[in-house]
């Protein structure tokens, strides 16, 4: 089975097993959302538990 070659660019899997995402809301649109907003949404945050599975499935796993 391949890996969706999107999903492989998105996610990743920590040592401990846990998928880490990046945050939303970084993209575009800075000065319309405030600089605590944006630097609040730094970082890695986990995948929720609800889409653990889709997320597995997508890199082959």
């Amino acid at each position: 089975m391949k890996t969706h070659s999107g999903a492989k660019k998105k996610f990743k899997m920590t040592g401990t097993g846990r998928y880490m995402r990046r945050q939303t809301g970084r993209g575009h649109h800075r000065l319309a959302k405030g600089k605590q907003v944006f630097r609040r949404r730094a970082g890695e945050v986990e995948v929720a538990p609800e889409d653990v599975r889709v997320v597995k499935k997508q890199l082959g796993r």
